[in-house]
């Protein structure tokens, strides 16, 4: 199968490009600035940017499915304020949807989030949930994950939860109480892989990993991991929300109100559809053993 990757020198599109290639597919990973050192053998490289269609219609000729990964981190907020995910999730998703459909590629597998809904909380949720539709409402076959926080080589989620702590004593929103299901970035790809058969098509599911961590949990794993301990403060959410809403003016503070806003709604699944591909949760690599591997 020929399989177009948009944001395929990613994090996650790379280790999906490696993924496919292993299964024996035609790789093309489309990004705005491809860089050789960064494609996986195997992968042909395209440059084009989901936003500027013109850039990027000519990847999809020839291609029986695409993997929409393009997306901005939900971690931190982005230059250009709450417009850049519209511009990014929906008239990006929108774009590829357009591309997709001109060149009759058969089945489109979008990555979204846990939690995404137009009418949602945070500017991410209802770009998102907003693109989601675009898909659903588009002729192509399609599927739709929606993923917890995923984490692995080249990931954000550890990084970023370093850069919200420090080691031996942090104070962390409502004490860190803000729950997440991490799954690894190794078993996502698998499962976005097996997304693009047909009994998946017309199909959105939701997958974490195998457990269940408060991001208090995660930053005492992250630092146990270091050999060093760590008691954590609480600090008020209204409090907390209040220094977040104020950091948006601040330039170069990667935190504000979208950021306090998601770390006021917990981001696990109510059933993992993991199990619709074959896996069972308890199977899956936990963030523990990550953190120990050399």
């Amino acid at each position: 199968m020929k399989v177009l990757v948009t944001g395929g020198t990613g994090f996650i599109g790379t280790h999906l490009c490696r993924e496919l290639v292993e299964r024996g597919h035609d790789v093309t990973a489309l990004a705005r600035t491809p860089n050789d050192d960064g494609v996986p053998e195997g992968v042909e490289a395209v440059t084009g940017d989901v936003t500027a269609y013109d850039s990027m219609e000519g990847a999809f000729e020839g291609q029986d499915a695409v993997v929409h990964l393009v997306a901005l981190s939900p971690l931190f907020k982005p230059k250009g304020g709450d417009e850049r995910h519209f511009e990014v999730h929906l008239q990006g998703t929108e774009n590829v949807v357009r591309a997709a459909e001109a060149h009759d590629v058969r089945k489109l597998v979008q990555l979204s989030a846990l939690g995404a809904d137009p009418d949602g909380e945070t500017a991410y949720v209802r770009a998102k949930g907003q693109a989601e539709a675009a898909v659903r409402e588009s002729e192509l076959a399609s599927t739709i994950l929606r993923p917890s926080v995923v984490f692995g080589e080249g990931g954000e989620f550890v990084s970023f939860t370093r850069t919200l702590t420090t080691p031996y004593v942090t104070a962390l929103p409502g004490g860190g109480k803000t729950r997440f299901q991490p799954i690894w970035v190794g078993d996502l790809v698998g499962i976005i892989a097996d997304a693009l058969k047909r009994e998946h098509d017309g199909e959105t599911y939701e997958v974490g990993g195998p457990e269940v961590l408060s991001l208090a949990d995660v930053a005492k794993q992250i630092y146990r991991a270091e050999g060093k301990s760590l008691t954590v403060l609480s600090v008020p959410m209204g409090l907390a929300g209040v220094g977040m809403s104020m950091a948006d003016a601040v330039p170069g503070v990667p935190f504000g109100r979208d950021q306090y806003r998601s770390l006021r709604f917990d981001n696990t699944v109510a059933e993992n559809d993991v199990a619709a591909f074959g896996r069972d949760p308890a199977d899956l690599k936990r963030l523990s053993e990550y953190l120990r591997e050399p």
